[in-house]
């Protein structure tokens, strides 16, 4: 059974840091794309950030881009996501996605498995 599990998330003031981790289990780690997702109320599912089953490319929106960094270790089948900077627009809940054979690399539709999401507010 796959377990995706976010975690890291919480209040902090605008120009603040947060690290997200997200932990699978249940999967070959090693085989699967990862991504962040975030959704906030009233809006749409956005994908924020992805990494390549080895961690050699890396993708950002535009909106966090210079701000977060993404990042993987597969030898504890993590993912993490530091964010830096943060403002009240990054507030959101946050999601982590493996996907085994990803095309838009920041396409839901493109991720086999969810995590249940990790809340980020961010203070002004």
């Amino acid at each position: 059974q796959v377990q995706v599990v976010e975690s890291g998330g919480g209040l902090v003031q605008a120009g603040g840091s947060l690290r997200l981790s997200c932990t699978a289990s249940g999967l070959t780690f090693e085989y699967y794309a990862m991504a962040w997702f975030r959704q906030a109320p009233g809006k749409e599912r956005e994908g924020v950030s992805y990494i390549s089953r080895s961690g050699s490319t890396t993708v950002y929106a535009n909106s966090v881009k210079g701000r977060f960094t993404i990042s993987r270790d597969n030898a504890k089948n993590t993912m993490y996501l530091q964010m830096n900077s943060l403002k009240p627009e990054d507030t959101a809940m946050y999601y982590c996605a493996a996907g085994r054979y990803v095309q838009g690399v920041l396409s839901s539709s493109s991720y086999n498995y969810w995590g249940q999401g990790t809340q980020v507010t961010v203070s002004s």
